[in-house]
Protein backbone atom coordinates (compact mmCIF):
# COMPACT_ATOMS: atom_id res chain seq x y z
CA UNK A 1 0.00 0.00 0.00
CA UNK A 2 1.32 3.46 -0.89
CA UNK A 3 2.23 5.99 1.78
CA UNK A 4 -0.61 8.32 0.74
CA UNK A 5 -3.18 5.55 1.13
CA UNK A 6 -1.75 4.61 4.53
CA UNK A 7 -2.05 8.20 5.72
CA UNK A 8 -5.62 8.47 4.45
CA UNK A 9 -6.56 5.28 6.28
CA UNK A 10 -4.92 6.55 9.47
CA UNK A 11 -6.76 9.87 9.24
CA UNK A 12 -10.05 8.09 8.54
CA UNK A 13 -9.56 5.99 11.67
CA UNK A 14 -8.83 9.04 13.84
CA UNK A 15 -11.70 11.26 12.63
CA UNK A 16 -10.42 14.69 13.57
CA UNK A 17 -11.28 18.27 12.63
CA UNK A 18 -9.24 20.17 10.02
CA UNK A 19 -9.11 23.91 9.42
CA UNK A 20 -8.26 25.24 5.95
CA UNK A 21 -7.72 29.02 6.24
CA UNK A 22 -7.73 29.61 2.47
CA UNK A 23 -11.47 29.13 2.07
CA UNK A 24 -11.76 31.43 -0.94
CA UNK A 25 -9.16 29.49 -2.96
CA UNK A 26 -10.52 27.10 -5.61
CA UNK A 27 -8.33 24.05 -5.01
CA UNK A 28 -8.88 24.34 -1.26
CA UNK A 29 -12.66 24.31 -1.61
CA UNK A 30 -12.50 21.28 -3.91
CA UNK A 31 -10.12 19.52 -1.52
CA UNK A 32 -12.44 20.19 1.41
CA UNK A 33 -15.25 18.44 -0.44
CA UNK A 34 -13.04 15.43 -1.21
CA UNK A 35 -11.79 15.21 2.39
CA UNK A 36 -15.36 15.06 3.67
CA UNK A 37 -16.51 12.64 0.96
CA UNK A 38 -13.60 10.28 1.68
CA UNK A 39 -14.20 10.66 5.44
CA UNK A 40 -10.57 11.71 5.97
CA UNK A 41 -11.75 14.17 8.63
CA UNK A 42 -14.71 14.31 10.97
CA UNK A 43 -15.12 17.94 10.00
CA UNK A 44 -13.55 20.55 7.75
CA UNK A 45 -13.63 24.29 8.48
CA UNK A 46 -13.13 26.74 5.62
CA UNK A 47 -12.23 30.28 6.64
CA UNK A 48 -13.37 33.26 4.63
CA UNK A 49 -16.18 35.70 4.05
CA UNK A 50 -19.35 33.60 3.91
CA UNK A 51 -20.76 34.95 0.67
CA UNK A 52 -17.42 34.65 -1.12
CA UNK A 53 -16.94 31.04 -0.06
CA UNK A 54 -20.51 30.12 -1.04
CA UNK A 55 -20.21 31.90 -4.40
CA UNK A 56 -16.95 30.09 -5.18
CA UNK A 57 -18.45 26.74 -4.20
CA UNK A 58 -21.45 27.40 -6.49
CA UNK A 59 -19.11 28.36 -9.34
CA UNK A 60 -17.23 25.09 -8.86
CA UNK A 61 -20.44 23.07 -8.41
CA UNK A 62 -19.12 21.98 -5.02
CA UNK A 63 -21.56 21.23 -2.24
CA UNK A 64 -20.72 22.66 1.18
CA UNK A 65 -22.79 20.02 2.98
CA UNK A 66 -20.81 18.81 5.99
CA UNK A 67 -18.33 21.69 5.67
CA UNK A 68 -18.30 24.55 8.16
CA UNK A 69 -17.65 28.05 6.85
CA UNK A 70 -16.42 30.65 9.35
CA UNK A 71 -15.77 34.32 8.68
CA UNK A 72 -13.11 35.28 11.26
CA UNK A 73 -14.13 38.93 11.17
CA UNK A 74 -17.68 38.17 12.35
CA UNK A 75 -17.03 35.00 14.34
CA UNK A 76 -18.49 34.79 17.83
CA UNK A 77 -15.08 33.55 19.00
CA UNK A 78 -13.13 36.51 17.62
CA UNK A 79 -12.98 38.32 20.96
CA UNK A 80 -11.85 35.24 22.90
CA UNK A 81 -9.26 34.41 20.26
CA UNK A 82 -8.03 38.02 20.28
CA UNK A 83 -7.66 37.90 24.06
CA UNK A 84 -5.54 34.74 23.83
CA UNK A 85 -3.47 36.27 21.02
CA UNK A 86 -2.88 39.40 23.10
CA UNK A 87 -1.61 37.29 26.00
CA UNK A 88 0.83 35.60 23.64
CA UNK A 89 2.13 38.78 22.00
CA UNK A 90 1.78 41.66 24.46
CA UNK A 91 5.41 41.21 25.55
CA UNK A 92 6.30 42.15 21.96
CA UNK A 93 4.38 45.39 22.30
CA UNK A 94 1.08 44.26 20.78
CA UNK A 95 -1.99 46.13 22.00
CA UNK A 96 -5.41 44.60 22.60
CA UNK A 97 -6.74 46.54 19.60
CA UNK A 98 -4.00 45.16 17.35
CA UNK A 99 -4.67 41.63 18.56
CA UNK A 100 -8.40 42.01 17.82
CA UNK A 101 -7.61 43.34 14.33
CA UNK A 102 -4.98 40.74 13.42
CA UNK A 103 -6.82 37.66 14.67
CA UNK A 104 -9.35 38.23 11.88
CA UNK A 105 -6.62 37.24 9.41
CA UNK A 106 -7.49 33.67 8.33
CA UNK A 107 -4.02 32.20 8.93
CA UNK A 108 -3.89 33.54 12.46
CA UNK A 109 -7.49 32.61 13.19
CA UNK A 110 -6.84 29.08 11.90
CA UNK A 111 -3.67 28.77 13.97
CA UNK A 112 -5.65 29.83 17.04
CA UNK A 113 -8.28 27.20 16.31
CA UNK A 114 -5.51 24.61 16.35
CA UNK A 115 -3.91 26.06 19.49
CA UNK A 116 -7.16 25.98 21.46
CA UNK A 117 -8.28 22.59 20.18
CA UNK A 118 -11.20 23.83 18.07
CA UNK A 119 -9.41 22.07 15.21
CA UNK A 120 -6.84 19.31 15.46
CA UNK A 121 -4.73 20.51 12.53
CA UNK A 122 -4.23 23.37 10.08
CA UNK A 123 -3.14 23.13 6.45
CA UNK A 124 -2.38 26.22 4.36
CA UNK A 125 -0.05 27.55 1.68
CA UNK A 126 -2.02 27.16 -1.55
CA UNK A 127 -2.04 30.95 -1.87
CA UNK A 128 0.01 32.11 1.14
CA UNK A 129 3.81 32.00 1.27
CA UNK A 130 5.70 29.57 3.46
CA UNK A 131 6.88 32.56 5.48
CA UNK A 132 3.29 33.63 6.18
CA UNK A 133 2.25 30.13 7.26
CA UNK A 134 5.31 29.68 9.47
CA UNK A 135 4.93 33.13 11.04
CA UNK A 136 1.34 32.50 12.11
CA UNK A 137 2.27 29.05 13.37
CA UNK A 138 5.27 30.23 15.38
CA UNK A 139 3.42 33.18 16.91
CA UNK A 140 0.29 31.29 17.90
CA UNK A 141 0.83 27.53 17.95
CA UNK A 142 4.46 27.58 19.03
CA UNK A 143 6.83 24.65 19.30
CA UNK A 144 6.74 21.51 21.44
CA UNK A 145 8.39 21.54 24.87
CA UNK A 146 12.15 21.22 24.51
CA UNK A 147 12.08 22.31 20.86
CA UNK A 148 13.11 25.85 19.99
CA UNK A 149 13.14 25.59 16.19
CA UNK A 150 10.49 23.93 14.08
CA UNK A 151 11.78 22.16 10.99
CA UNK A 152 10.55 19.99 8.14
CA UNK A 153 10.97 16.55 6.66
CA UNK A 154 10.18 14.63 3.52
CA UNK A 155 8.95 11.06 3.43
CA UNK A 156 10.85 9.41 0.60
CA UNK A 157 9.29 6.23 -0.76
CA UNK A 158 11.62 4.16 -2.96
CA UNK A 159 11.47 0.73 -4.60
CA UNK A 160 14.62 -0.39 -2.75
CA UNK A 161 12.84 -2.41 -0.08
CA UNK A 162 16.09 -3.77 1.40
CA UNK A 163 17.06 -0.26 2.52
CA UNK A 164 15.67 2.01 5.22
CA UNK A 165 12.19 1.12 6.44
CA UNK A 166 11.26 -1.27 3.61
CA UNK A 167 12.43 1.31 1.09
CA UNK A 168 11.14 4.41 2.85
CA UNK A 169 13.13 7.14 4.59
CA UNK A 170 12.76 10.39 6.47
CA UNK A 171 14.93 13.17 4.96
CA UNK A 172 15.39 16.29 7.08
CA UNK A 173 15.67 19.28 7.05
CA UNK A 174 15.04 19.95 3.37
CA UNK A 175 12.92 23.11 3.45
CA UNK A 176 13.06 25.21 6.61
CA UNK A 177 16.37 26.03 8.36
CA UNK A 178 19.14 27.09 5.93
CA UNK A 179 22.20 26.64 8.14
CA UNK A 180 21.26 24.95 11.42
CA UNK A 181 23.52 25.14 14.44
CA UNK A 182 24.62 21.97 16.20
CA UNK A 183 21.80 22.42 18.71
CA UNK A 184 19.26 22.92 15.92
CA UNK A 185 20.54 19.80 14.14
CA UNK A 186 19.96 17.82 17.32
CA UNK A 187 16.41 19.20 17.56
CA UNK A 188 15.80 18.38 13.89
CA UNK A 189 16.95 14.82 14.57
CA UNK A 190 14.62 14.42 17.56
CA UNK A 191 11.63 15.75 15.62
CA UNK A 192 12.53 13.59 12.62
CA UNK A 193 12.71 10.49 14.79
CA UNK A 194 9.15 11.20 15.91
CA UNK A 195 8.16 11.66 12.26
CA UNK A 196 9.68 8.28 11.46
CA UNK A 197 7.58 6.62 14.14
CA UNK A 198 4.43 8.43 12.98
CA UNK A 199 4.74 8.12 9.22
CA UNK A 200 6.90 5.06 8.60
CA UNK A 201 5.61 3.22 11.67
CA UNK A 202 9.15 1.99 12.25
CA UNK A 203 11.71 2.33 15.01
CA UNK A 204 13.80 5.40 14.14
CA UNK A 205 17.42 4.72 13.19
CA UNK A 206 18.94 8.18 12.86
CA UNK A 207 22.08 9.01 10.89
CA UNK A 208 23.71 12.43 11.25
CA UNK A 209 25.14 12.88 7.77
CA UNK A 210 28.44 14.44 6.77
CA UNK A 211 31.16 14.10 4.16
CA UNK A 212 33.12 12.30 6.87
CA UNK A 213 32.61 9.00 8.67
CA UNK A 214 33.93 8.75 12.21
CA UNK A 215 36.88 11.09 11.74
CA UNK A 216 37.81 10.21 8.16
CA UNK A 217 37.90 13.96 7.47
CA UNK A 218 38.06 17.06 9.64
CA UNK A 219 36.96 20.67 9.62
CA UNK A 220 34.29 23.01 10.92
CA UNK A 221 31.50 21.35 8.94
CA UNK A 222 32.36 17.94 10.38
CA UNK A 223 32.76 19.38 13.88
CA UNK A 224 29.20 20.75 13.78
CA UNK A 225 27.77 17.31 13.01
CA UNK A 226 29.91 15.67 15.69
CA UNK A 227 28.68 18.21 18.26
CA UNK A 228 25.08 17.78 17.12
CA UNK A 229 25.40 14.02 17.60
CA UNK A 230 26.78 14.55 21.11
CA UNK A 231 23.86 16.83 22.02
CA UNK A 232 21.37 14.39 20.51
CA UNK A 233 22.76 11.39 22.41
CA UNK A 234 22.72 13.42 25.63
CA UNK A 235 19.10 14.58 25.20
CA UNK A 236 17.70 11.36 23.79
CA UNK A 237 19.90 8.54 25.13
CA UNK A 238 17.39 5.83 24.20
CA UNK A 239 17.23 6.93 20.56
CA UNK A 240 19.23 4.83 18.13
CA UNK A 241 21.33 7.61 16.55
CA UNK A 242 24.91 8.04 15.40
CA UNK A 243 27.20 10.32 13.44
CA UNK A 244 29.09 11.62 11.72
CA UNK A 245 28.33 9.24 8.86
CA UNK A 246 28.64 9.46 5.10
CA UNK A 247 25.47 8.60 3.21
CA UNK A 248 26.69 5.22 1.94
CA UNK A 249 27.91 4.25 5.41
CA UNK A 250 24.52 5.23 6.82
CA UNK A 251 22.31 3.11 4.57
CA UNK A 252 24.43 0.34 2.98
CA UNK A 253 25.19 -2.47 5.42
CA UNK A 254 28.42 -3.60 3.77
CA UNK A 255 29.80 -0.05 3.68
CA UNK A 256 28.63 0.73 7.18
CA UNK A 257 30.24 -2.36 8.68
CA UNK A 258 33.51 -1.44 6.95
CA UNK A 259 33.62 2.29 7.75
CA UNK A 260 31.93 2.26 11.17
CA UNK A 261 32.07 -1.31 12.51
CA UNK A 262 31.14 -0.29 16.05
CA UNK A 263 28.01 1.64 15.05
CA UNK A 264 24.54 0.14 15.48
CA UNK A 265 23.18 2.73 13.05
CA UNK A 266 25.63 2.45 10.16
CA UNK A 267 24.13 0.50 7.29
CA UNK A 268 20.64 0.51 8.80
CA UNK A 269 19.51 4.15 8.95
CA UNK A 270 15.97 5.09 7.98
CA UNK A 271 16.09 8.71 9.19
CA UNK A 272 18.68 10.89 7.48
CA UNK A 273 19.65 14.25 8.97
CA UNK A 274 21.41 16.48 6.47
CA UNK A 275 23.95 19.03 7.76
CA UNK A 276 22.24 21.99 6.08
CA UNK A 277 19.36 22.97 3.84
CA UNK A 278 21.39 22.91 0.62
CA UNK A 279 22.45 19.31 1.15
CA UNK A 280 18.95 18.23 2.20
CA UNK A 281 17.15 19.95 -0.65
CA UNK A 282 19.59 18.67 -3.27
CA UNK A 283 19.53 15.20 -1.73
CA UNK A 284 15.78 14.68 -1.78
CA UNK A 285 15.47 15.99 -5.34
CA UNK A 286 18.26 13.71 -6.56
CA UNK A 287 16.54 10.67 -5.08
CA UNK A 288 13.16 11.82 -6.38
CA UNK A 289 14.33 12.45 -9.95
CA UNK A 290 17.05 9.85 -10.49
CA UNK A 291 15.65 6.99 -8.42
CA UNK A 292 12.00 7.69 -9.26
CA UNK A 293 11.12 7.98 -5.59
CA UNK A 294 7.89 9.49 -4.32
CA UNK A 295 8.58 12.58 -2.20
CA UNK A 296 5.90 13.61 0.31
CA UNK A 297 6.43 16.99 1.91
CA UNK A 298 7.71 19.24 3.15
CA UNK A 299 6.00 18.13 6.35
CA UNK A 300 6.45 20.59 9.20
CA UNK A 301 7.63 19.09 12.48
CA UNK A 302 8.30 20.37 15.96
CA UNK A 303 5.14 22.47 16.32
CA UNK A 304 2.94 22.02 19.38
CA UNK A 305 -0.05 21.27 17.15
CA UNK A 306 -0.12 19.67 13.68
CA UNK A 307 0.32 22.21 10.89
CA UNK A 308 1.45 21.83 7.28
CA UNK A 309 2.56 24.18 4.54
CA UNK A 310 1.56 23.60 0.92
CA UNK A 311 3.32 24.56 -2.28
CA UNK A 312 1.47 27.33 -4.10
CA UNK A 313 1.59 25.07 -7.15
CA UNK A 314 -0.18 22.24 -5.33
CA UNK A 315 -2.97 20.19 -6.82
CA UNK A 316 -6.27 19.31 -5.15
CA UNK A 317 -4.92 15.83 -4.43
CA UNK A 318 -1.80 17.34 -2.89
CA UNK A 319 -4.00 19.25 -0.45
CA UNK A 320 -5.99 16.11 0.35
CA UNK A 321 -2.90 13.97 0.97
CA UNK A 322 -1.15 16.69 3.00
CA UNK A 323 -4.29 17.05 5.09
CA UNK A 324 -4.37 13.31 5.73
CA UNK A 325 -0.69 13.36 6.74
CA UNK A 326 -1.28 16.29 9.09
CA UNK A 327 -4.39 14.76 10.64
CA UNK A 328 -2.39 11.60 11.32
CA UNK A 329 -0.05 13.43 13.69
CA UNK A 330 -0.55 13.22 17.45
Amino acid sequence: MSFSKKMKQKAIARQRVLVLPEGTEKRTVMAARQIIDEKIAKGVVLLGEQDQVKALAAELSVSLDGITVIDPSSSEKREAYASEYYQLRNHKGMSEEQAYEQIAEPLKYGAMMARLGDAHAMVAGAENTTGDVLRASFQIIGTKPGIKSASSCFVMETSMTDLGAEGSFIFSDCATIPNPSAEQLAEIAMASAESCSTYLEAEPVVAMLSYSTKGSASGDLVDKVVEATRILNERAPDLKADGELQLDAAIIEKVGSSKAPDSSVAGHANTLIFPDLQAGNIGYKLVQRLAGAEAYGPILQGFARPVSDLSRGCSVEDIVVTSAITLSQD
